[in-house]
């Protein structure tokens, strides 16, 4: 399950420009590689939180299977999988705190 999809999120792009010559000829490079790896902010952003959610669905279900099925599971992937999970989310709280303090701190700069 994605937490996000792509077409759910929406914005204003802005174009960025150099403005002193020395810093990258011209314009910033606006295309996409061909491959479809994306190298964008808001794509490395939802790839991070489909990873925290994958690890989060994976730890529920080991969870899930250990409660129903004990013998099916062993314990020690069941902690290691809580971990995961518990670190990626941390770490993803950690940079969304971040991203919204730096959002706020842009805002009171007028």
């Amino acid at each position: 399950m994605d937490i996000f999809d792509s077409m759910q999120v929406s914005g204003h792009r802005i174009g960025l420009e150099t403005t002193n010559p020395k810093h990258l000829n011209g314009k910033l490079p606006q295309n996409q590689p061909a491959d479809g790896t994306a190298t964008g902010f808001s794509n490395a952003m939802l790839r991070a939180l489909n990873g925290a959610n994958n690890l989060q669905q994976e730890s529920t279900s080991l969870t899930q299977a250990m409660l129903t099925d004990p013998e099916s599971v062993d314990s020690h992937d069941v902690t290691i999988a809580m971990a995961k999970a518990n670190m990626a989310v941390t770490m993803t709280k950690s940079v969304v705190d971040g991203a919204v303090r730096a959002y706020k701190e842009i805002i009171s700069l007028r």
